[in-house]
């Protein structure tokens, strides 16, 4: 994410909005899943926030590194893990629902992030 911001400012504020977007609920249900398992409410949260210091600490390199060496290719490797992630494990997932109405939910949903990152896109061209 660092590297984004270091090519474009509005690429690293949605770049940072889109993983927001996903973070936010991912870190929610870690922690609902660490104190359902018997944790600690105290010890699972400072576990799921050590966890997500791994961010601010890749950040700062990425920043720093950004000096000497040119981290735009970066981006692409990071979406790239986000491709693989969506079709490892999220495409299975909605395929495994028998249910007809729940898949038009989930094409639905996909059409309209695909249609709201094209309206991104469009907003924030030059």
């Amino acid at each position: 994410m660092a590297s984004t911001f270091v090519i474009d400012i509005r690429l690293g504020i949605v770049t940072w909005l889109a993983a927001a977007a996903h973070e936010v609920p991912q870190e929610l249900g870690d922690f609902g899943v660490l104190v359902h398992g018997g944790w600690d409410r105290r010890q699972a949260l400072f576990y799921n926030v050590l966890s997500a210091l791994t961010f601010l600490i890749g950040g700062l390199v990425a920043y720093f590194a950004s000096f000497r060496l040119d981290v735009s290719f970066l981006v692409p490797f990071a979406a790239g893990n986000f491709i693989y992630i969506a079709a490892s494990d999220l495409i299975p997932e909605v395929k495994a629902h028998a249910n007809l109405r729940a898949n038009v939910v989930h094409f639905a949903v996909f059409v309209v992030g695909a249609a709201l990152m094209l309206l991104v896109k469009v907003a924030l061209e030059p």
